[in-house]
């Protein structure tokens, strides 16, 4: 960043920052990490990786789309240690940055531009699914029992029949205003993120109902449970939260299958979003893929060695950056030191926000990835285009996300192969006939 930052940059970045606090709090813990390890890998976003260029507009964090990658690591690396298995998933995560800081030098932006687009699609809605899958039991105050997507999704009408209403409540009234918010005609509603203004609404109803108190209540002859486990938890100090990596799962094949999902998943998606993001750019600036994936390696390098989960290039804040009037890379900084300023300022404000809806704001992003929509567009490209979507789609939710996109890709070249030989086969029947 070489210009000094312009007033149109420190409001984006407070916009992004409204944006990004509760979305970073609900992947984080989405993805089975402590809510602390989602801000910090914001701020090491925006306070380090904006300095080092690539994209001017891009808005580096935590993202939807890295939650199945990380919440399989901690599980699988931990082996029912949540702490262990989040310290492991940092050890491995150091060694993605690193293999992402290597692919910069070796030009492997392009990779990016390579990727199928089906593939990428059916990717994202298998992420989409797995996040509505988890999250609508947390917005109904039910663990689960199960573990995988399909499981978890025949475990949804069970977790309805014993929701705890107050909890439902607060999630179905964050659901509504972050929906319908947008939608109403009122210069204020639109400067205003939605999920803020959602926020703030459930906020003094959950003090209302005492959630930070554990207690009981009875309704329709049931008795519930409520109090501090189901609010967001955060350190009282910032720097006492502070987790280090433990790089002991470096000795296993799992291990290093996380950092091979971590390091192409995590770097295909950030360069996709930073290409998405040129295109949107109102100055029609080209970034430079190779310097923006070394941005993000480093940034993903610093934030694991803090105990922050993989960021990459995140589409909707670079979008709503965008929307904002960004002018520079200095927006993205701001976002970060606003969130380190909440972080040290308003945590007893932050402790009060119930999960249940951060799990209704990350159901919202789960079903705009997952949208029909998606589905749709696949079928109108083609049906091979179709198939390569589903076919991705239905393996990610049946094994886990690396063979989906591995099965997508194989494929999409067979399917490619097959198509060229059939068209070369009718050009050589064609020209017989002639």
């Amino acid at each position: 960043m070489t210009k000094a930052p312009s007033i149109a940059d420190i409001k984006s970045g407070f916009l992004i920052f409204l944006i990004a606090l509760p979305l970073c709090l609900g992947i984080s813990m989405a993805s089975g990490c402590p809510p602390i390890a989602g801000i910090i890998t914001a701020m090491v976003g925006g306070l380090i990786s904006g300095f080092l260029g690539g994209s001017r507009l891009s808005i580096k964090g935590p993202a939807a789309g890295l939650i199945v990658i990380i919440l399989g690591a901690v599980q699988e690396l931990g082996q029912g240690d949540a702490i262990l298995g989040y310290k492991r998933c940092l050890g491995v995560a150091v060694v993605a940055a690193i293999c992402q800081i290597i692919f910069s030098k070796l030009n492997a932006g392009r990779i990016g531009r390579l990727m199928p687009s089906a593939v990428i699609h059916g990717m994202l809605a298998a992420i989409g699914v797995i996040i509505i899958a988890k999250q609508l039991h947390v917005m109904f105050g039910v663990a689960p029992h199960s573990k995988t997507p399909l499981e978890l999704i025949a475990e949804v009408p069970h977790s309805m029949a014993n929701a705890n209403p107050e909890i439902v409540i607060i999630g179905l009234l964050t659901l509504f205003v972050a929906l319908f918010v947008p939608l109403i005609p009122v210069g204020i509603a639109k400067k205003i993120p939605s999920a803020m203004i959602s926020l703030a609404i459930v906020l003094p109803l959950a003090l209302l109902w005492h959630f930070d108190s554990p207690h009981h209540y009875r309704f329709w002859e049931h008795d519930f449970e409520l109090g501090p486990k189901f609010l967001v938890t955060l350190p009282d100090n910032l720097f006492a939260s502070l987790v280090f990596p433990d790089f002991s799962a470096l000795t296993s094949l799992v291990g290093w299958k996380y950092v091979l999902m971590m390091a192409l998943i995590g770097s295909i998606e950030s360069l996709l979003t930073v290409m998405a993001i040129d295109s949107m750019d109102p100055k029609k600036q080209r970034s430079d893929l190779n310097k923006d994936l070394f941005s993000v390696g480093v940034g993903n390098l610093c934030a694991a060695m803090l105990g922050g989960i993989p960021m990459i290039s995140e589409v909707v804040r670079s979008k709503a950056n965008i929307d904002a009037g960004a002018q520079s890379q200095w927006s993205n900084f701001f976002h970060g030191a606003f969130l380190l300023i909440a972080v040290t300022m308003l945590t007893p404000v932050i402790h009060e926000i119930p999960l249940s809806a951060l799990a209704a704001l990350l159901i919202i992003t789960g079903f705009r990835l997952s949208s029909p929509k998606e589905f749709y567009h696949a079928y109108q490209v083609g049906f091979d285009e179709l198939l390569v979507f589903l076919t991705t789609l239905i393996v990610t939710l049946k094994i886990d996300l690396l063979m989906g996109v591995f099965a997508g890709v194989v494929l999409k070249i067979v399917l490619d192969v097959a198509l060229g030989r059939i068209k070369l086969a009718t050009r050589v029947r064609a020209r017989n006939r002639d």
